[in-house]
Formats: structure tokens, sequence, C-alpha cells
């Protein structure tokens, strides 16, 4: 079985960004690719661009996309459903770091990890750090 791809689907494309920074940390994630979805391209368009792209994806590829219930989103569920590949919707950079970490150690990602990664990292900072502080001098 091929090594899993990511598929990035992002607004105007600050998803390639979060790829460069991702960079810094772990070095070359070359199994990624961002497709921005941009203004001036209409939903049609943009979906078979997408499906396109998906067509040189193994099976066991992982699509995430920014914001639930937009046009990346939708796009990447009608895909997803028509295909079975899996589709997590709300990129973030702990999410993204947990895929490719599994991805470059493993071969292969823990789709639920993955998940409770993306949902477990936001974090109300200044609470958090207030309550293990507090934790630390009972």
């Amino acid at each position: 079985m091929d090594s899993p791809k990511v598929l990035l689907l992002t607004h105007g494309g600050w998803g390639i960004a979060l790829v460069d920074s991702l960079k810094m940390i772990m070095g070359s994630v070359d199994f990624v690719h961002e497709i921005p979805l941009t203004p001036e391209v209409t939903f049609e368009e943009y979906y078979n661009i997408v499906n396109e792209y998906v067509d040189t994806m193994p099976e066991n590829s992982l699509i995430l996309t920014d914001i639930f219930g937009g046009t990346t989103t939708n796009v990447a569920a009608k895909i997803g459903r028509d295909r079975g590949l899996k589709v997590i919707s709300g990129l973030n950079a702990p999410l993204l770091t947990e895929v490719c970490s599994e991805i470059v150690f493993n071969g292969n990602y823990d789709f639920d990890a993955v998940l409770t990664v993306g949902k477990t990292s936001v974090k109300d900072v200044v609470k958090d750090i207030l309550d293990s502080i507090n934790k630390r001098g009972e």
C-alpha cells in the first residue's frame, strides 16, 4: 500500500503557510499538498480541480479543510463520501503536525488519534497555565 498523502483545502491558500511553518519543525513533508480556494473560482470549478488531484492520491489519504460548512469542506465532503476518503475540518497546526508525524514515523496515520489531537488542541492558555501553577503549589 502506498503511503498516504494529505490534501489541504483552504480559503485563500493559508494552508501553505502552515506547511512552511511545519517544515521548520519536521523538515520535508512532500506528501502534503494544498489546493487553495480563491474568490474567482466557482464551486464546480473547485470541485473539478480537487477531484482531479484526488485521482492521484492513494486510497488511505486524508483531506483536511479549514472551515466547516464552507466551500472547501463541502467539496471535500462530497469527494470523501464518493471515494471513501477521510475528511477532517478545523485545520490547525497541532492537527497537521500529528498526521505528518505519524506518516513520517509510521508510514500511515491513526485517524482517531489525529482527530483527537485536533479537537483537544484548542486551549484557554491563561486558564490552563494558572491551573497548572496552582496544582504545583498544592
